[in-house]
């Protein structure tokens, strides 16, 4: 079996994100604007004529089975609006992707988005959170450890202000994708630039705290391969080894996982022989962040699955912990 870690309700129906425009321009035009939860008349019909050509068709043609699906990365937009509208938008974005999931159960299961927003404190979002996993069945959530948009002005992921929502997080037994959102930042194009600083970033905040000895078993996914991480391994060996932390593979492994969200043949090929199988999770964000055709192999760059079968470094067996037996591991409340 071949599931997918990452993917994103990237083809939702334009209701979804024309209330979430409205939302923003009423606060645009008054400050004092005071949003009402989403109320989208929206068929069933229409969800399936944005996701059948595009993500069920791909899994069939890239030979996934299983998609552990969530909201929109960049449109989660953590840094928009107020902390109400981020409230309403999480919880029906969250409704929308336990509805695709509920018409389709053999073909995705469903992560969730937090009603984050700069300066709020993330124990704010528990209730979304155990609304999403103890009343709808979600097996997992999207965590943006840098909720202001590319601005880092939140506290580091090892601070306490993080420690309610780590502490709810081991009690439901789920693990968190450290996803950042949209940047609002011009030095930092979202995709290109956001998304693999922040994955580098909560890396290199692990490895300054001691996190994981007050949560043992917290359970952590870094996506888009780890950023630079795997590349710059010796990097962050040394730096570990000269603030007298513990080997990465005591301080950090137990509980930190890369996806394989990497577009290219040699950076799954470094990947794959610097990182241990045991925390390398298949993922592709298919129909996300990169569409085209690489015109050098004439494939998708985002179809990882060709990566994972032509790398050198894997057995079949280590294939097989990588397709499903660790994120089965990982997201221990997936049964399938």
């Amino acid at each position: 079996m071949i599931i997918d870690c990452h993917g994103h309700y990237t083809t939702e129906p334009a209701q979804l994100t024309e209330y979430r425009k409205a939302q923003l321009d009423g606060l645009a035009a008054d400050p004092s604007f005071l949003p009402s939860r989403a109320d989208l008349n929206i068929t069933d019909d229409e969800i399936r004529e944005r996701l059948e050509p595009a993500q069920l068709k791909l899994q069939r043609e890239r030979g996934t089975d299983l998609t552990i699906f969530s909201p929109r990365a960049v449109g989660m937009g953590h840094h928009l609006g107020n902390e109400q509208t981020g409230y309403y938008w999480a919880e029906i974005c969250n409704n929308m992707v336990r509805r695709v999931c509920d018409m389709y159960p053999d073909k995705f299961v469903p992560v969730c988005q937090l009603p984050q927003f700069p300066g709020v404190e993330p124990k704010k979002s528990i209730p979304e959170l155990e609304r999403c996993i103890n009343e709808m069945g979600f097996i997992g959530v999207n965590v943006n450890p840098d909720p202001s948009g590319a601005m880092w002005t939140d506290p580091p992921i090892i601070d306490r202000w993080w420690y309610p929502l780590w502490e709810k997080l081991v009690e439901l037994d789920v693990p968190a994708m450290l996803h950042v959102s949209g940047s609002c930042n011009p030095n930092f194009h979202h995709t290109g630039a956001h998304y693999i600083a922040g994955d580098t970033t909560v890396f290199m905040q692990l490895i300054l705290g001691d996190l994981f000895k007050d949560f043992p078993t917290l359970k952590f996914i870094i996506p888009h391969g780890g950023g630079a991480v795997p590349f710059h391994w010796g990097r962050y060996r040394g730096l570990a080894q000269d603030m007298g932390k513990p080997t990465l593979h005591e301080h950090l492994l137990n509980n930190v996982y890369f996806d394989t969200c990497v577009y290219h043949q040699p950076g799954i090929d470094c990947m794959t022989k610097v990182i241990p199988v045991k925390n390398i999770l298949f993922a592709s964000e298919m129909v996300g962040a990169v569409r085209g055709i690489d015109p050098e192999t004439g494939f998708n760059y985002d179809d990882t699955k060709r990566y994972i079968d032509g790398t050198p470094n894997l057995t079949d067996a280590e294939r097989k912990q990588v397709y499903s037996e660790n994120t089965l591991r990982v997201f221990s409340r997936l049964k399938v």
